[in-house]
């Protein structure tokens, strides 16, 4: 039996701020999470906490890059290694974030090891790169872009972290999620990065999908891989409290059968959520739900 441990990456380094001279309060999210009596639900040792940098953009404007790039690779190398450590203790991680730019961390400390693979559930591909401008807008955030990231496309203070580019090969990733119509489907697929679109999800069925997914994911084709847990990837009619609540996402139930069939892989190594903001959530509805969802998947 596998032994599973929560550890907190409370960085929003990699969010836009919502409002002038505010901060995202996605960093609130751990915390939250753990209110719901996450740690004991999970029956997970105890990681503690990674704390990350300050959120100060400083002087950055758009056309500069990626903003906070050496806070955000100094936070990945120290986020690699905590995970790194219970990667190779066997242990499985439960990261709780954070911006969608921890995953840079989950994607280095496993390519220190060898090759694993992404099963991303997302409601966008966080795919923005310099080539793909013109259709998703200018580099900035890096919670838009981790995935281009660990494939090796973008600042190389980012993708190369170690030497080691690219954290993750390109037909070693799934994602699931995506809204129908996104417009990185296209390039996704001539990349060889798989993605079921919520509506392939709704017509084949969530299990089926996460299953056949999965092929390639084993040994001998990778050592394993990571889920990466995008809280807007449900619909925001029960997830509003995201920074993007995109329309026309997953429902509960096909999150929760989704999920379940891939943490339950037994090569299945870790998991990390992300984007969930406390602070779009004063009743706290959505955050009971994502934290069922979390416990209920290992039940």
């Amino acid at each position: 039996m596998r032994t599973l441990v929560l550890l907190d990456a409370p960085s929003n380094l990699g969010l836009r701020p919502p409002a002038p001279g505010t901060v995202p309060g996605v960093y609130k999210l751990a915390g939250a999470l753990r209110e719901q009596g996450l740690l004991a639900r999970l029956g997970a040792r105890e990681g503690g906490v990674v704390v990350p940098p300050r959120y100060d953009r400083g002087d950055w404007k758009e056309g500069d890059g990626v903003f906070h790039a050496a806070a955000l690779a100094a936070y990945t190398v120290t986020l690699a290694d905590r995970i790194e450590r219970h990667l190779r203790a066997g242990e499985f991680p439960v990261v709780l974030g954070g911006d969608c730019s921890i995953q840079l961390g989950a994607s280095l400390a496993m390519r220190r090891l060898g090759r694993y693979g992404l099963a991303a559930i997302d409601g966008s591909a966080d795919f923005r790169h310099p080539g793909n401008e013109a259709v998703n807008g200018p580099v900035g955030a890096a919670a838009g872009e981790e995935l281009a990231l660990a494939t090796g496309r973008g600042q190389s203070g980012l993708t190369d972290l170690e030497g080691l580019a690219p954290y993750l090969r390109d037909e070693d990733v799934r994602i699931f999620g995506l809204r129908d119509g996104d417009p990185d489907l296209t390039e996704l697929r001539e990349a060889g990065i798989r993605a079921a679109t919520v509506g392939e999800i709704r017509e084949r069925g969530a299990g089926l999908v996460a299953r056949a997914a999965l092929d390639g994911l084993h040994p001998p084709v990778t050592d394993g891989f990571w889920v990466h847990l995008d809280a807007d990837v449900l619909d925001p009619g029960v997830m509003p409290a995201v920074d993007s609540p995109d329309p026309g996402g997953l429902i509960p139930d096909e999150l929760a059968e989704l999920l379940g069939v891939l943490v339950s892989s037994p090569r299945c190594v870790g998991l990390n959520v992300t984007v969930y903001d406390p602070d779009l959530d004063p009743d706290g509805h959505a955050g009971v739900l994502l934290a069922d969802l979390v416990a209920g998947a290992f039940a």
